[in-house]
Formats: C-alpha cells, structure tokens, sequence
C-alpha cells in the first residue's frame, strides 16, 4: 500500500468511526442530565471543554448536519449547544462509546492516550489565558484550536494502539529521532498530514483550520495557539526541559512580557523557579 493509501485509509475509517470519549465526560453528562436545575447549555459545554475527543465530535456532527441557510460557521461549544438543542445534543451525540472500552484490549495504550488529553487541556488553557491578555474577545476560538492541534495523535491512540506504541517505544530507544520521522516510518504518513485531510473531509469551520495550521504562525492568534502547544508539549517533559527557556522568549515577545516576566507568569502552576541564564 502506497503512503497516499495508507493515509486515505485512515481518513476513511476515522470518517465514519463512532468516535469514543472518556469515561469521566459521560460520567459527568450523565450527571448533568439527570439534575435539571443544573442542565443548561453552559453546564454541558463545560464539560465538553474538557474532553477533545467530545468536542469534535460535537463539531463534527454539526458540520454535517448544518442548515443550507446557515452563513456563519459554529466554532464555539456553546453556540453550537444552542443551535443544536440539549435533547438534541444527547440523543445525536451520545457520549459513547468509551476509550476505556475500546482500549479495553490495549490498555498499555491508556495511560500515553490520557497524557496527550491533558497536555491539550492544558494548552487549551494557556492560548485561552494568553488571548485574554491581548484582549482577543474571542478567546474561547483559540482555546478550541488549542484543545484539538494533536487530535489526530489522540485519535490515532484509540484506533491504532499498537502502532502508536511503536512510535513511542522508538523515540524512547533514539530521542535524537525527530516525531514525524518516526510517524512516518510505522504509519506512512504524519500525523500533521493525518489531522489536515482529516479537518478537511469533515469540513471544520475554516478558522478553526487557519487557527490550527502551524504554518500560519504569523498570524497572532496562531502564534498563541502554536507557543500554548509547544509550552504544554515541552513541560510535559519537565520543568528543566532544554526547549523551555526558547518558549519563554517567544511567549515574552508575543504577550509584550520580558522573559522573566513570563516564567514568574508559569511559576504559579510549575511550582519551581526555572533559571534562563542556564545553558541549553
């Protein structure tokens, strides 16, 4: 199978697989469902912030379910709860089935699927506070774009466990081994180039897909989304990661801070003092 085939194959299946959410997020709207007083379309939608995999398939089935007449693209949960109704939301975009079911064969496969969600979770939160720092009136954009830039990393967990081990256990055996080069060699394709035909073929709101392309990283609002990424991906290393003072630099210049300024900004949550001055 050539390299176009095996990435139009996995379009294809992740085009029509029912996708899975975490147990916690049926948990909780679960919950919510059962407690009118509390069940609103804020309620729901915190919930769904929470979960990447929720919030696209929200996305998802409104993009294919959009009305002729609709001008304006939905990109926010809420709006789109609004749009599509509470009942609506439950009976035709259930919270199921669950990772942790479908994992349940793979299980070795859970634990680096959960440290991707939260390293998006935690991203999503940095472009959400950083844009609100710039007065970006549309925060809650950047923090969605934020939420899903490695969805198809998360996706690809769920349905190709085996595969995504072998990439993990070869960056851990050569970490000199840039990810796509790995990403390439077990699956024949990227996962930038998986989650670009993927955003595509579902037809995601065009500035979600602007707000997710690195390659727009000129653009202020994409520099937020690809420095609260890159900041989420590098600390998951550890506070003294090597690639942390450059982020720091390019944190300080985006928000008009002084590097120093920025890591007092992040000390709160790293609970340590990271030294700039020292070599990396």
């Amino acid at each position: 199978m050539s390299e176009t085939e095996k990435l139009d194959h996995w379009v294809a299946v992740l085009s029509s697989a029912d996708l899975p959410v975490l147990k916690h997020t049926a948990r909780e709207l679960a919950t919510l469902r059962e407690d009118d007083r509390r069940l609103d379309a804020n309620s729901v939608a915190a919930v769904i912030a929470d979960d990447p995999i929720m919030t696209v398939k929200l996305l998802r089935f409104l993009q294919h379910h959009k009305h002729k007449v609709q001008t304006t693209e939905v990109v926010q949960i809420e709006q789109a709860l609004m749009m599509l109704g509470i009942g609506a939301f439950f009976n035709k975009v259930p919270p199921a089935p669950l990772v942790e079911d479908v994992l349940k064969l793979n299980i070795t496969a859970l634990p680096p699927l959960l440290r991707v969600v939260h390293r998006s979770k935690r991203a999503s939160q940095y472009a959400k506070d950083w844009a609100a720092q710039l007065r970006d009136l549309h925060y809650e954009e950047v923090r969605i774009a934020a939420l899903l830039h490695d969805i198809a990393e998360i996706l690809m967990w769920c349905f190709a466990p085996q595969q995504m081990l072998q990439i993990n256990a070869l960056k851990l055996k050569d970490k000199t081994q840039r990810s796509r080069e790995v990403q390439q060699q077990i699956l024949g394709f990227t996962l930038f180039d998986l989650q670009r035909e993927l955003a595509v073929r579902w037809g995601m709101p065009k500035l979600l897909l602007t707000l997710m392309n690195d390659s727009c990283s000129n653009q202020p609002r994409v520099r937020n989304v690809v420095l609260a990424v890159n900041l989420a991906r590098h600390s998951a290393q550890g506070w003294d990661d090597a690639a942390l003072p450059d982020d720091y630099n390019e944190i300080a210049e985006l928000l008009r801070l002084s590097p120093e300024a920025v890591m007092v900004m992040l000390e709160a949550e790293a609970g340590l003092v990271c030294d700039l001055s020292k070599p990396h």
